[in-house]
């Protein structure tokens, strides 16, 4: 087997079966194409079947030289993947990074926004300009409703069901979800339809997308990275934000006052409730409040 036949083998496997979309497919094709690149540059004769456990351990001393604890931590998952793959298809016995750990990483937490601090956000919104009721609608649903950027730009007027008080989510690997929307984002959402959105030139492939550029077309995610990095800086908050805040800072509030973590998980869609617990970190303040508050011995 040749490494490009392979890859193209993981990526369909990937995609069919993980059922994983393709940002996701993407990122784990880097991994493999990182180490492709290295034993091309060390002109190394090694096959994805060949490759030992000492070769792959030279590549990963390499690359730790260059990268952070993160990156290194997030190849050497990617890689281990792969072989896993070949393992599971039959072409290997062992994975030859079974041996090889990553680097301990803490728990990395961006940061959140106060509740006044996505106040300021959305008074930073010039609703006189021609996006202003677009972008104001953009920011109550990330927050609202906690989705991610990839799910915010594909949501669809037909996954708007506003009369049972539910949108419809399709999330990673085309997970469907239903999120509860409340009737500020519901208010808002339903301005910018009814004000706005109707008198645009819509593209025909976006009919049914909910979210438009000014050409009438679907926006991309770089371009709500850019209207969210706008609204900070106009802002002045000094903090680093990106679209992908407002689902942690959703998460958080919920769960600062009271949200089920159950109920958290599935709203945002997450599969284990570990990683929930990662998105919904609790301060030492708001923890010293809860044992004041509920515990026997106070």
């Amino acid at each position: 087997m040749k490494w490009h036949q392979g890859l193209k083998d993981y990526q369909n496997y990937l995609r069919l079966e993980r059922g994983l979309s393709q940002n996701s497919i993407i990122n784990y094709s880097l991994d493999v194409k990182k180490l492709m690149r290295w034993l091309e540059t060390n002109k190394i004769e090694a096959s994805p079947i060949s490759i030992s456990e000492e070769t792959l351990q030279q590549f990963i001393y390499e690359i730790a030289k260059k990268v952070n604890p993160r990156s290194q931590s997030r190849l050497i998952s990617g890689l281990k993947g792969f072989f896993n793959y070949l393992i599971f298809e039959d072409y290997r016995k062992t994975n030859p990074l079974a041996l090889i750990e990553a680097p301990k990483l803490g728990r990395k937490l961006p940061d959140t926004l106060a509740i006044e601090e996505i106040d300021a956000l959305i008074a930073a919104i010039d609703l006189g300009s021609k996006q202003g009721e677009r972008n104001r609608a953009i920011l109550e649903t990330l927050y609202g409703c906690g989705l991610r950027v990839s799910e915010l730009t594909n949501l669809k007027i037909s996954d708007l069901y506003f009369d049972e008080g539910f949108i419809k989510i399709t999330g990673k690997g085309d997970k469907q979800r239903l999120v509860p929307i409340s009737p500020a984002t519901e208010k808002y959402i339903t301005i910018y339809r009814k004000e706005i959105r109707v008198h645009k030139k819509i593209d025909p492939t976006a009919k049914d997308t909910l979210f438009l550029n000014q050409h009438g077309r679907q926006l991309t995610r770089a371009m709500i990275f850019t209207i969210v990095k706008q609204l900070v800086e106009k802002a002045g908050i000094r903090k680093t934000i990106s679209p992908h805040t407002f689902r942690h800072s959703f998460a958080t509030h919920l769960l600062e006052n009271g949200a089920d973590l159950r109920a958290i998980q599935q709203m945002l869609g997450h599969e284990s409730i570990t990683t929930t617990e990662i998105y919904t970190h609790l301060d030492r303040k708001h923890l010293t409040e809860v044992i004041n508050r509920f515990h026997p011995r106070k």
